[in-house]
């Protein structure tokens, strides 16, 4: 456990104390050609913290982030935490449906809004009540507050409200891959304690890093890693607002020689079949994370191959904040999620919430000073998960006798196949080995019997749609390397795979199909 006093503002845990400490000269943020300074991010952060103050913002309120990764991201992320309101990040990249519920929801009263979401999150706007004033980053002509127009007339000295250890600071939203995405309320202290114990202990940020994420900053886990992390110990982080491609992300590797680079499964998959990716200079990486999704041990051998960089996988939810299961440097086992992180506990649990003795797959069960206060307006699913001061996951785990865990799959997603478990996981690890297999995904359908049967969608390395002859060399290959009854009954060949509001294949719509 991390001892923290009950006055606690994380815009002073991650920031001004950089400040207090002597970094302000040093080079807190990296974005296109410029460089900005811990003093550079303070001053920005009191001058949002001063417009927000200046729209109506008061300590509690909601104040909702749809912006691309810029320097103004971490400005307003920032100011918000100053004033004393609550974060809610959304993805710029929605639709006005998308935006008309989480603005429903979460009853923001100020946005700051990129001016190219705006088209889509205007018209919902229009259609709440609880929205009192758009701040709008970028070009703006509209009847809007411009922040071109206001920010240098904005103060840039703020002093923090302080707020309690518990007090919400930021609203972060399941991933939403089985069902519509719940607002996790989470505290201050959830994030300077897995900032402790994780990312300085588990996985040893320096200030002599310098970080780079595929996943954009509403996305908890690039909200740890690729800012809060490496500024909790005066490190660098490198930014970039283009959409995310192999060959985007090779050029931000050149540009900015990162040495950890926070990854995902499907960018991993991407960079080891790109023909030009190994050609590239990775020498400046010493590690790179992975995250958000189950990391195959193919895709990490592939990887660990051709780069030779070590990846650390590991699992973390929105509702323990961050990652709290984790590999290590020097102590990395492929295919696994590695070992609990110092500072939390964990447990595989039957279905009465008995714990399971080693190599049984069970819910995963985990505690520590991270987790959520509750799901917002979610009461029956708050009593569900969170049970004195356990979280149930609704991951299926085992662990091994040397305490590594393994990820068997969601409970939503397992199937019962010939009266077997089986688990997704097993079978897109076999498929992903398959020569024409670029990505996949499995779900369970029903077939005409009543019975349950698993099906794959693919997206292929030739880019085509497939063809029948090539649908039945994927079964039987599937049959040769796993138990025969786990080979896909069906094979859908897609052109890409459906994401959910966080990029995670949706496997609640591939259901649906």
């Amino acid at each position: 456990m991390t001892d923290f006093s009950d006055e606690l503002n994380i815009a002073d845990y991650f920031l001004d104390n950089r400040i207090k400490e002597g970094k302000g000269g040093k080079t807190a943020l990296l974005h296109k050609d410029q460089k900005y300074t811990y003093n550079d991010i303070q001053r920005l952060s009191n001058q949002f913290a001063n417009a927000f103050t200046g729209l109506g913002a008061e300590i509690e309120n909601r104040i909702m982030i749809v912006l691309h990764d810029t320097p103004e991201y971490v400005g307003a992320f920032f100011g918000i935490l100053k004033t004393g309101a609550v974060v809610v990040m959304v993805n710029p990249g929605l639709k006005t449906q998308d935006y008309i519920g989480f603005l429903g929801y979460t009853r923001a009263k100020i946005a700051v809004v990129h001016s190219s979401a705006m088209p889509e999150f205007e018209p919902a706007a229009k259609q709440t009540s609880t929205l009192k004033n758009i701040l709008v980053v970028g070009d703006s002509s509209g009847k809007h507050t411009s922040w071109n127009s206001i920010r240098n007339s904005q103060n840039p000295q703020f002093e923090t409200v302080k707020t309690n250890r518990y007090d919400p600071a930021i609203w972060l939203f399941s991933g939403g891959t089985t069902g519509k995405p719940k607002a996790v309320i989470q505290t201050h202290q959830s994030f300077a304690n897995t900032t402790e114990c994780y990312a300085k202990k588990t996985i040893g940020y320096k200030e002599s890093d310098i970080t780079l994420s595929i996943p954009k900053l509403y996305f908890g886990y690039a909200t740890g890693s690729n800012l809060l992390f490496p500024f909790s110990v005066g490190a660098t982080t490198a930014l970039f607002d283009e959409k995310v491609t192999p060959d985007t992300l090779l050029e931000q590797i050149r540009r900015f020689k990162p040495t950890i680079l926070i990854n995902v499964p499907t960018m991993i998959n991407h960079l080891v079949q790109h023909p030009e990716a190994s050609k590239k200079d990775f020498a400046s990486l010493r590690l790179t994370t992975s995250a958000g999704e189950a990391l195959p041990v193919e895709l990490y051998n592939k990887w660990k191959a051709k780069f030779g960089v070590e990846i650390l996988d590991g699992i973390g939810t929105a509702e323990m904040w961050h990652i709290f299961i984790s590999n290590r440097l020097g102590d990395t086992k492929p295919g696994s999620l590695g070992k609990i992180v110092e500072g939390f506990e964990a447990k595989i649990c039957d279905d009465e919430g008995r714990q399971l003795p080693d190599n049984e797959v069970g819910y995963l069960w985990v505690k520590g000073d991270s987790r959520a206060i509750s799901y917002f307006q979610r009461m029956e699913e708050t009593q569900k998960a969170f049970i004195g001061n356990w979280y149930i996951t609704g991951d299926l785990l085992r662990r091994d006798s040397n305490g590594y865990f393994y990820y068997e799959g969601r409970a939503d997603d397992m199937m019962k196949v010939s009266g077997k478990w089986v688990s997704p996981k097993d079978i897109e690890n076999c498929l992903l080995k398959h020569p024409d297999v670029k990505e996949c995904a499995v779900v369970p359908f029903t077939d005409e019997n009543g019975l349950t049967k698993p099906q794959a969608y693919i997206t292929l390395k030739s880019g085509g749609t497939g063809s029948s002859e090539l649908e039945t060399q994927i079964k039987e290959f599937v049959k040769q390397n796993l138990e025969p009854f786990k080979y896909p009954r069906k094979v859908i060949f897609m052109e890409n795979l459906p994401r959910t509001h966080l990029g995670k294949v949706d496997r609640k719509q591939l259901k649906k199909l």
